[in-house]
């Protein structure tokens, strides 16, 4: 059997599988759980795989699960993850399968993710005898929270037991139409750490502001003062992205409260301009709390490095996805200021990370993801099956 005559069972495989990929994929969508507590998920998968003979290890970073598919040889191992939380917004979709736990919903499409890798596993486990290379199935928790379940599933050994070689990972992309796949060797998306301000003023009345320090005033000076602080710095040719989605402060029309908090986000694509970056904002700070007589804390969350993908890796995986869905459907990607906790694996092993283009722009199927109006075509799921079942045999039936 010719390599060409095996993708082509693989993309038989795919169309059989696919109505039962939508099927989990929209049962999990209706019961998205928040990060870190994903339990009726690890049940859900852990279910799936028993019934295809999978054998899985559950509660791994107490919600993950890994699978293992052993190859007939013993020429090293490979990894395939998804992941399995959800985000806190409410879904706005009016579909049968809409999220049934309020306030959360799977809209950055982890459930598509998952449902494809549950397909990928029960695929690789029927052609097991061809692989040269064992698989291992990480069904990952927490990519939506610092530190990261990627992180954390790595100090628990996921890379260990056997030895994980290379891993990959492909991520819903509404932007593209369906059929489409994007990928990008090299730097593709940007570090992450949130900022945690809390300004401690002096309360008072709103008619005495000679009694008082205003804590809105100094944090809104701050924002402002941060904003040009990294437009200035930022090194020619780094992309840097700091921004602000939160500044709460519990006073009234004629109340000035004592403190302010202020939160955000700095994303860039160098991790020397990172560290920098940070002491920058901390000087900046100080010197406006002495000027202001405030006090002025600046905790850093520490989150996501940057996402490289391995070039002669990629490459690999782009000639393949070519030869299977034509050049003409394959996209080289822009570099992004969103961030992803599967770049952690990056440190220890070479990475794909690709795009699932999930769009259909003719059926209003293209809002973003993280939106509550986010949905996917269903037709996607069958192209995710088959690149993603297709990896493995790249290592030569």
């Amino acid at each position: 059997m010719t390599r060409h005559d095996f993708l082509e069972i693989m993309r038989e495989e795919a169309i059989e599988m696919a109505p039962l990929i939508r099927e989990w994929r929209e049962h999990l969508h209706q019961f998205p759980e928040p990060s870190f507590q994903e339990f009726n998920t690890m049940k859900f998968v852990s279910e799936k795989l028993s019934e295809f003979g999978i054998e899985h290890e559950t509660n791994v970073c107490g919600t993950g699960i890994v699978a293992l598919i052993k190859a007939s040889v013993d020429s090293g191992t490979i990894g395939l993850r998804a992941d399995l939380d959800a985000l806190p917004i409410q879904e706005k979709n009016e579909v049968f399968y809409k999220s049934r736990n309020p306030g959360w919903m799977h809209a950055c499409g982890h459930d598509v993710h998952t449902a494809i890798l549950i397909g990928v596993a029960v695929i690789l486990n029927k052609y097991r005898a061809k692989l040269k290379k064992s698989v291992k199935l990480i069904f990952q928790p927490g990519e939506e929270m610092n530190p990261g379940g990627a992180s954390l599933m790595i100090k628990a050994g996921v890379l260990e037991n056997p030895i994980v070689e290379a891993m990959f990972a492909l991520h819903v992309y509404p932007e593209m139409e369906t059929g489409s796949l994007g990928i990008r060797p090299g730097l593709y998306m940007a570090s992450s750490d949130e900022i945690h301000i809390e300004i401690t003023g002096k309360g008072g009345h709103g008619a005495l502001p000679e009694n008082c320090i205003n804590p809105l005033f100094i944090g809104a000076e701050l924002i402002i003062e941060l904003n040009e602080l990294i437009k200035l710095h930022t090194p020619e040719n780094i992309p840097t992205v700091i921004n602000f989605g939160r500044f709460e402060a519990l006073g009234s029309t004629n109340v000035v409260p004592e403190k302010a908090n202020i939160k955000g986000t700095f994303r860039t694509m160098n991790e020397d301009w990172r560290e920098l970056a940070f002491e920058k904002i901390e000087a900046s700070a100080k010197k406006l709390a002495s000027q202001h007589k405030a006090k002025i804390e600046i905790n850093r969350s520490k989150g996501y490095p940057n996402l490289e993908n391995d070039p002669y890796l990629t490459t690999q995986v782009l000639q393949l996805f070519e030869t299977i869905f034509g050049k003409q459907n394959i996209s080289k990607l822009d570099c992004r200021m969103t961030a992803e906790d599967f770049a952690f694996y990056a440190a220890k092993v070479p990475i794909c990370f690709f795009r699932l283009g999930v769009g259909n722009n003719a059926q209003g199927i293209k809002n973003s993801v993280h939106h509550p109006n986010f949905d996917i075509d269903p037709r996607a799921l069958e192209v995710g099956l088959l690149a993603m079942a297709s990896i493995p045999f790249m290592y030569e039936v």
